[in-house]
């Protein structure tokens, strides 16, 4: 049935179909190998030259300029189209081989006469495609050879595309085989199936076909087809349905309102019910009715389409966009014959025009179902509307309305209203971006999948949350059938033929929506996948199924609000709102004295703050028992106390009194004051027993023998002072000059405040609260003043230099870039969360040394400022997935990656590749820095990028199969955890040491006390700790400056007790021996000749005598040193 035969659109060929393409059209061209052909320029005449351009060139050059951004768009589109249309080579495929099989099945033996449920006949190979509940039916079966075989769908209609390639055959059963009467009692679905299994028991003998499988169209289980593949290729599948002949039953028994499933047969229970009592079957009756279409559906098409000559490919597109976005498979699905209908209904009502290219067709297509509500108001592609049933008849039994040319069949009969307005929501998101230039649109649109685990903020699965009845149950979907029972759903169990998954579903989504309001943009849920088995195998049960997805698309200033305010205590409302929220519903006084009822949620922290929707969803559908044990926390209460106490340090240097000069601007420059910081500092009471006093500096020192301290990390703050001519211009006077302000404003705030500072010549260190704040004197001409130099000739030279960048990166672009994104937290506060998930997945996966915090918070931050095609995230957890498909999607080697804060960035694309060379492999532009991505110009290198674009597809695959299983255990961790097998040396530590090791991913049972209280933090004041010494940095550090040239040092930051050592290629190339160059080298020598190669077990040996007390082992894994 042409409404049942489109197939999706996708973008990559199997390598069988490319070799296949590629080959055919050069053999075309294939010249003799002893001919030389010779290309000659072909002459024009002056007035060739100049003559005018024809109205057809015209009429091109003005589409390019008014439709398209660039030419480039047009020519992407035209590619993509070919990509996805069928070559004359596979055409010739498909016709041979549909027309063996027409030749077969038109020689289909006859059968004896039998009854219906009298299964004798077929051999116990083949099985029927049928559930048979209940058993047993009235009426008699015959095998006979099929009235006619023809092509329906979206071969014959030029529409049919690639990857999968679906041809469909309608198989008309002879007339003598059915009775009119057979609409009734699924007397005519079994017919079908018995038919389609003669057919299969059939063709098994015949050598001319490869595997057989059964399906169902669309997932409808009254509509199963046969999938027919030739024997040397799988390229493509030949569909075979079975059709009633034309006009066999009658249209009008068909009508929404009729009943065609008697709930005595249905039951098997005795009832007094009269035939004009029985509920309708409207689904069950478009089912049957579909099948009496397909001819009609493909004249009606076929008429339309050659009116318009870019039809075909108006629907490619509108399928590759359906395809990416994961609607046009499945139950409910809007399939590529849907996209035929909606194209032959804007042609049809004139709201397109013939002449429109593909192109148009498209954007118009999108532009209608952003704009219709087919929820409200459905269309109709009938003529004569007087003799079919109205609009409002087919909308009181079907959620979406779409009618076919006959008036009487609903073309989207098993589509949800959810579905409709995803499909509604998508289409809105590609109009929005569609004209943005920032935006690679053909990217965005065409090209990106969007599956609901990367699009929708919060994902849910029926593994578990469809528990309604009381005793637990093997398998989740039963649980459900219970469900139907329980909402009193038995006329539509009847009218979906058993299918409890479906007929339940609507209400369950009409739950949810009703609970979760305004919190909610969109509720989608997946779609269920078209089941395929073999024909020598019984139809799979309903309960076989994959459970299904629910996404939640969340209203972020609401979603998180933990009191569900509802009408007044005397309002007739207030029943409706009880009975919706049972036990959890209260009445309360608010403070403008209103008396309302009122639910109110668990939400003590932010992170129970944000499964607010999913303890909404977990009661209404009365899942468990809601957990009240210790509040979990994610860190962003830590987050907003660091920023609190920046922000009252702040206040008070400004206020401070006796400064020489005063203070013109006091800047954050650490993550945590943009809420970015993986672990958070953590105000701490320092333990006094663990430490000595150190007598001069009476700073806490720990005890010998002790474990490492805990870490206390200095948060920096930028203090610029007011520019003055007494600033000297020599760079080691303003040295001086900035450590007396260190030292001044340390005994103002020691004398003002009471806190314990300790002042050092490049910054002053704060102990307030505590925690650690690290205050840097900036004066602004500083980095110029580095810049500047004396010639031999006296002249001033300015050059820029290392130095002056770097304390430009301290003092300038760190703390510009802090404020930025601290105001990008405030509009979506999500955006921490992100960073700190993607950075610890960065320094699981020892990428922290290549991907710096700041370049990792600008990655994440282009996911919020540029989400196309997906809406900005609203959930840590999809964030998350989204940077690992950006990075490991993205084509850094091409295009620089845009990071458009606040607005301000034009078009650099053309200035990047022009000096592409001499750039960074990962090239970010900002605002501020549009041509030399200063965050990445040190790192990453090729290599480590390649490297970490392999781990975040992995990752990615890894994640977005466990979190779409809900039969799998949900632990992330699995993709925090590096694959150490490449490495060549690994140094492993000693946990003692190791002052982070609480934050590690596999947290080790032991623990060590690290001078650390628990309890409410001490008044400013006391002594100093020792502040920002981690043993394992500055290890690394070491390694790095001592054979930085001859291996690659990796660890994970928090909390890891190995460092990788991978061996660079060219370290053990043997080289000529200079005195310069014996440092960890042995001599070699060979005749006259002296060389040095490096000496591995002496490095080996400087590893562990580097490490002291902290290398508890080195393990050398492979010999790669050997030369």
């Amino acid at each position: 049935d042409l409404n049942f035969i489109e197939r999706p659109a996708g973008m990559a060929p199997s390598e069988e179909e490319e070799e296949e393409d590629s080959e055919a059209p050069v053999k075309a061209k294939r010249s003799k190998p002893d001919e030389e052909v010779v290309y000659q320029p072909v002459k024009l005449s002056r007035s060739d030259l100049y003559r005018p351009p024809t109205a057809e060139e015209l009429s091109q050059l003005k589409e390019t300029e008014s439709l398209f951004h660039c030419s480039l768009l047009k020519m992407q589109m035209e590619e993509l189209l070919r990509e996805v249309a069928l070559s004359e080579h596979r055409r010739q495929q498909i016709d041979s081989f549909t027309q063996t099989v027409t030749e077969l099945l038109q020689a289909v033996p006859d059968s004896p006469e039998v009854e219906v449920s009298d299964l004798s006949w077929l051999s116990g190979a083949v099985k029927i495609p049928f559930l048979l509940m209940p058993k047993v039916t009235k009426g008699k079966f015959h095998m006979a050879p099929p009235a006619s075989v023809d092509l329906i769908g979206s071969y014959p209609l030029g529409t049919c595309t690639k990857p999968r390639i679906v041809v469909d055959l309608a198989v008309t059963i002879p007339a003598d085989v059915l009775h009119p009467k057979d609409i009734l009692n699924q007397r005519y679905p079994r017919k079908r199936a018995l038919y389609l299994a003669g057919l299969a028991q059939y063709l098994a003998s015949s050598s001319d076909i490869g595997a057989m499988r059964y399906s169902c169209l669309h997932g409808n289980r009254l509509r199963p087809v046969l999938l027919l593949t030739p024997p040397d290729s799988s390229s493509f599948t030949v569909r075979v349905h079975a059709c009633p002949p034309p006009g066999f039953f009658k249209p009008s028994r068909f009508h929404p309102q009729r009943n065609n499933i008697r709930t005595e047969w249905y039951t098997g229970l005795q009832t007094s019910q009269s035939d004009s009592s029985e509920p309708p079957t409207p689904h069950y009756n478009s089912s049957v009715l579909g099948d009496l279409l397909p001819r009609a559906h493909l004249q009606f098409l076929s008429a339309v389409s050659s009116q318009c000559s870019a039809f075909a490919k108006g629907v490619a597109l509108l399928k590759v966009w359906l395809r990416q976005r994961e609607l046009d498979q499945g139950t409910g699905c809007f399939n590529g014959f849907l996209a035929s209908m909606l194209l032959a209904y804007l042609l049809t009502t004139h709201r397109i025009s013939n002449t429109m290219t593909a192109y148009q067709l498209l954007r118009n297509s999108l532009n209608f179902l952003a704009s219709a509500d087919l929820t409200v108001n459905g269309i109709s592609l009938a003529k004569d509307p007087d003799s079919t049933p109205p609009l409002a008849e087919f909308h009181s039994a079907f959620q979406v309305v779409f009618v076919d040319p006959s008036g009487h069949l609903n073309m989207c009969a098993d589509m949800t209203a959810c579905t409709y307005k995803q499909l509604q929501h998508e289409a809105s998101v590609s109009m929005q971006f569609w004209d943005n230039p920032s935006v690679d649109g053909f990217h965005s649109l065409l090209m990106t999948p969007k599956p609901m685990i990367r699009t929708s903020d919060h994902v849910f699965h029926s593994v578990s949350l469809f528990s309604f009845c009381l005793t637990s149950h093997p398998h989740p979907l039963v649980k459900l059938q219970s469900s139907c029972k329980k909402l009193n759903l038995l006329s539509e169990l009847m009218d979906h033929s058993g299918n409890y998954v479906h007929a339940a579903l609507p209400f369950i989504l009409s739950l949810l929506q009703q609970g979760l309001g305004q919190r909610v943009h969109l509720l989608t849920h997946s779609l269920s996948p078209d089941p395929e088995w073999s024909v020598e195998s019984e139809a799979p049960k309903h309960k076989a199924q994959p459970p299904l997805a629910f996404g939640l698309l969340l209203r972020q200033e609401l979603a998180a609000s933990v009191l569900e305010r509802g009408p007044p205590a005397d309002s007739p409302k207030a029943a409706e709102f009880r009975q919706l929220w049972g036990s959890r519903s209260e009445l309360r006084r608010f403070q403008d004295s209103a008396i309302t009822e009122a639910v109110l949620w668990d939400g003590e922290s932010m992170c129970q703050k944000r499964l607010v929707p999913k303890q909404i969803v977990t009661h209404l559908l009365r899942l468990y028992v809601l957990y009240l044990g210790t509040v979990p926390s994610t860190g962003e209460e830590v987050s907003l106390l660091v920023v609190q106490a920046y922000d009252d340090l702040s206040r008070k240097l400004w206020k401070l009194e006796g400064l020489p000069l005063s203070i013109t601007a006091v800047q954050g420059a650490h993550p945590a004051l943009r809420y970015t910081q993986v672990f958070p500092p953590q105000p701490l009471k320092m333990d006094y027993s663990f430490f000595d006093k150190e007598k001069t500096s009476r700073s806490l020192v720990p005890k010998e023998g002790k474990p490492c301290p805990t870490y206390i990390t200095p948060i920096t703050m930028i203090c610029h002072m007011e520019g003055s001519g007494k600033w000297p211009h020599d760079r080691l006077a303003i040295r001086h000059i900035r450590a007396a302000f260190h030292i001044n404003l340390g005994e103002l705030l020691k004398k003002q405040h009471n806190y314990t500072c300790r002042p050092c010549p490049t910054h002053l260190d704060v102990w307030k609260d505590g925690l650690a704040f690290r205050i840097q004197v900036a004066y602004h001409r500083e980095p110029q003043v580095l810049r500047e130099s004396v010639n031999a000739e006296g002249l001033l030279v300015v050059r820029d230099n290392e130095e002056a960048q770097a304390l430009e990166m301290a003092t300038i672009h760190k703390p510009l870039l802090t404020s930025t994104l601290h105001g990008l937290q405030q509009e979506h506060p999500c955006f921490g969360s992100v960073c700190r998930l993607v950075k610890r997945w960065l320094g699981a996966q020892l990428f922290s040394a290549d991907i710096t915090e700041d370049t990792a918070d600008l990655l994440v931050a282009s996911l919020f400022l540029q989400p196309a095609p997906f809406t900005s995230p609203g959930s840590p957890q999809v964030g998350f997935l989204r940077f690992l498909h950006l990075l490991s999607s993205f084509d850094w080697r091409n295009n620089p990656l845009i990071v458009n804060l606040n607005n301000q960035l034009t078009e650099i694309k053309n200035d990047f590749m022009a000096s592409r060379e001499s750039l960074p492999v990962m090239f970010i532009a900002t605002p501020k820095d549009k041509k030399l991505s200063m965050w990445t110009k040190r790192a990453p290198s090729v290599q480590m990028l390649q490297r970490a674009v392999m781990v975040a597809a992995e990752s990615l695959k890894i994640l977005e199969r466990q979190l779409m299983d809900g039969s799998q255990t949900q632990d992330v961790r699995v993709v925090m955890r590096p694959p150490l097998d490449a490495y060549d040396v690994l140094i492993h530590l000693n946990p003692k040491q190791v002052p982070l090791l609480g934050q590690a991913v596999d947290c080790p049972a032991v623990t060590f006390s690290r001078g650390v209280k628990t309890g409410s933090v001490a008044q400013s004041g006391g002594a100093l700790p020792v502040i920002d010494y981690n043993p394992v940095t500055l290890y690394l550090a070491e390694l790095r400056e001592a054979f930085g040239d001859l291996a690659l040092f990796s660890c994970d930051p928090y909390g890891g007790t190995v460092i990788a050592v991978l061996w660079k290629p060219k370290a053990f190339v043997s080289m000529p021996f200079k005195t310069s160059q014996v440092s960890a080298r042995s001599v070699e020598v060979t005749g006259e000749e002296v060389n040095t190669v490096p000496n591995v077990e002496a490095i080996l040996e400087d590893f562990q005598v580097m490490g002291k007390g902290l290398v508890k082992s080195v393990e050398a894994r492979t010999e790669k040193w050997m030369v």
